[in-house]
């Protein structure tokens, strides 16, 4: 098997192929394998074989094996997420980098926990541990995927003027963002712990995503917005490890504010009827907002309009301090946002905006601005460059003719 060549010099050369072993059957006599080309074969030995599954081999062409190490086997390990082990029939379910799922069957080598990254191959199962946690496909280090959550200040920034009426409401907000914000050097001084959470509880359209904004803009905070359904997920421990990614992105940060809409559709009342999953968001959540260092300056804004839903121990001293309401605008709030609306737009004189504001008792912010936008669109309507009071007149009839559901669209809040 070897052959003289250029001056003396030998090359040995033994044709064959590396092949992986899948099985040893009928008293080590017969063992199947995988071939490099993803086929597959079986070889029969008069003689038992010392051989294991996932062993590599070198196999000649007059059928002799021989050991190989298995760094000749080409990497066929892929990696993925442990989302369900199944005991009972000794599976575990896996979810693939690009989002399909697989089973790994038969016992592991390595013992493994749901929410586990890890390496593995069909034929030897799991090979390796790569993370207790979840990492995802676009994870980069810097948290890419985070960024989604993330709203840059307007241009430009908002102030308190762009929330109409509401000055009890607005007054509290400025306190907050002056003394806690703004003063927790002297808040540490004294000894006092900071708000960790602010609760904004009132009906749909009344303003409270839209002041959450405006208190991120005045305060040069970075504001996280997560709406409670988007950060609900269909995998174990995927909600509870975005939670701990965003409040940790956000310690961070200088000054940071962490924006929950629509709590109550990941913080529900625990009860004997509730899923462990929601039950695992609560508890993530809680164990958040009870692990702030005293000198964080990260501020959670929840907003809800069901605040009787809410898991209660969210409600208590050190968690949610603060309940800011927002009732229905009163008549002078209501003239406010109409005249603070009007002031942006194009405009005739003289319209009737005291009347609209007293015809208008129960309506929310985000209704008295859809006035105005169904009154722009009939003045662009007829060609005009201004709101006249006849699309006033107008508007004021379509938006209180509509089902009451759809009367808290707006830009004033929700």
């Amino acid at each position: 098997m070897a052959g003289e060549e250029n001056g003396g010099e030998f090359e040995s050369r033994m044709d064959g192929i590396f092949i992986k072993v899948i099985d040893v059957v009928e008293d080590g006599h017969v063992f199947f394998c995988r071939l490099p080309n993803g086929g597959s074969s079986r070889f029969s030995f008069p003689q038992p074989v010392d051989l294991n599954r996932g062993d590599v081999i070198f196999v000649n062409e007059d059928q002799q094996w021989f050991p190989a190490p298995n760094t000749a086997w080409p990497d066929d390990s892929s990696v993925g997420v442990v989302r369900k082990i199944l005991y009972d029939r000794n599976k575990i379910v896996v979810e693939t980098s690009g989002g399909g799922m697989r089973i790994l069957s038969g016992p592991q080598a390595i013992e493994v926990e749901p929410g586990n990254t890890i390496q593995y191959t069909e034929i030897d199962g799991v090979v390796d541990v790569v993370s207790k946690t979840p990492i995802r496909y676009r994870e980069t280090g810097v948290d890419e995927d985070l960024a989604a959550y993330i709203v840059k200040p307007g241009e430009p920034p908002l102030t308190f003027d762009a929330l109409g009426g509401y000055d009890e409401v607005k007054a509290r907000a400025k306190e907050l963002i002056e003394t806690q914000l703004g003063r927790a050097g002297e808040l540490k001084a004294i000894g006092a712990k900071p708000v960790k959470g602010v609760l904004f509880t009132g009906a749909p359209g009344t303003g409270k995503t839209h002041l959450a904004r405006i208190i991120a803009d005045v305060s040069g905070a970075v504001f996280y917005q997560v709406s409670g359904p988007s950060i609900v997920s269909k995998w174990v421990g995927d909600s509870e490890e975005t939670l701990r990614r965003l409040f940790e992105d956000a310690a961070k940060r200088e000054c940071a504010i962490i924006f929950f809409d629509e709590i109550d559709s990941i913080a529900a009342r625990r009860s004997s009827d509730s899923n462990g999953e929601s039950k695992r968001v609560v508890a993530q959540l809680l164990t958040l907002l009870d692990g702030f260092k005293p000198d964080s300056n990260v501020i959670v804004i929840a907003a809800t309009n069901r605040v009787e839903d809410i898991d209660e121990a969210l409600l208590r001293p050190g968690r949610f301090d603060w309940e800011i309401a927002f009732d229905l605008p009163t008549e002078r709030d209501r003239l406010e946002i109409l005249k603070m609306k009007a002031g942006e737009l194009q405009v005739g004189d003289e319209l009737p905006i005291d009347d609209l504001a007293r015809a208008t008792d129960g309506w929310s912010g985000a209704m008295l601005t859809a006035i105005w936008t169904e009154a722009a669109l009939l003045a662009a309507g007829d060609q005009r460059s201004k709101i006249a009071d006849e699309d006033l007149a107008i508007a004021f009839e379509r938006v209180r003719s509509r089902p009451m559901h759809a009367r808290t669209d707006g830009t004033n809040g929700s």
